[in-house]
């Protein structure tokens, strides 16, 4: 939902300068999209610490209630919460980065190349995520960031926008699970074969590590899905 409003506000406020110009060409105007987006992320950051102590309140007040209905339920609630990523997990981990290609003294990408080929693009980081997963992933976090198999990955041009905050290259995922099922699954991956095609041709980063001993917090953002199925793996 935070990506959503992000885009929504930064969409808006690009109409709302192309509507006062009347028509004129508002290109020469110094609007800072990174500021625009900025101000955006901090409204959502605001709303979600909002929502957050709201939430608190609601379970405090199901926490009250001793009625053998609700601590039923809430028992429920709370076994299916490591399957829906709402705890903490620890362990081995896998950790891909993937990495623009560097540029020069300057700050400029090299001569007669697409600087398309030179930057890591929201599909890249999404099939690392979907290997990950199909690789038999536990826990997941994109930049620190718990992410569950419903979270969304968005990028604006190598700008990667993550439940409301953004990130610059490099991206990092990392997921705790089987190493050797989840470096197979990477290998197995076409975007990710695609991407490293890239890497060799114009010198992107990607690099796979394996990590002894990994904590990840809890995921507490809003989880959408209303039903499930585990799938046998």
């Amino acid at each position: 939902m935070g990506t959503v409003v992000v885009c929504l506000l930064a969409g808006l406020l690009m109409g709302t300068a192309r509507a006062s110009s009347q028509d004129r060409d508002v290109r020469t105007r110094a609007v800072d999209l990174s500021v625009l987006v900025s101000e955006a992320e901090q409204r959502v950051q605001n709303a979600d610490a909002a929502a957050g102590r709201l939430q608190a309140g609601i379970d405090a007040e199901a926490d009250a209630d001793l009625s053998p209905t609700v601590e039923k339920v809430l028992a429920q609630a709370r076994a299916l919460q490591p399957a829906a990523g709402l705890t903490a997990v620890a362990g081995p981990a896998l950790q891909v980065t993937l990495t623009d290609a560097p540029r020069d003294s300057d700050g400029n990408y090299p001569a007669g190349v697409d600087p398309d080929d030179l930057v890591v693009h929201q599909q890249d980081v999404q099939a690392v995520v979907n290997a990950l997963w199909a690789g038999g992933a536990e826990a997941m976090t994109i930049m620190g960031q718990r992410v569950i198999t419903t979270s969304a990955v968005r990028c604006i041009g190598n700008t990667l926008l993550l439940q409301g905050r953004t990130y610059s290259p490099p991206f990092v995922v990392a997921a705790i699970g089987d190493g050797t099922r989840m470096r197979t699954a990477l290998d197995g991956e076409p975007g990710v074969t695609l991407f490293r095609k890239y890497v060799d041709r114009f010198d992107l980063g990607y690099e796979v590590v394996a990590l002894d001993d990994v904590t990840m917090p809890a995921y507490d953002g809003l989880v959408r899905a209303q039903s499930a199925t585990t799938m046998p793996r």
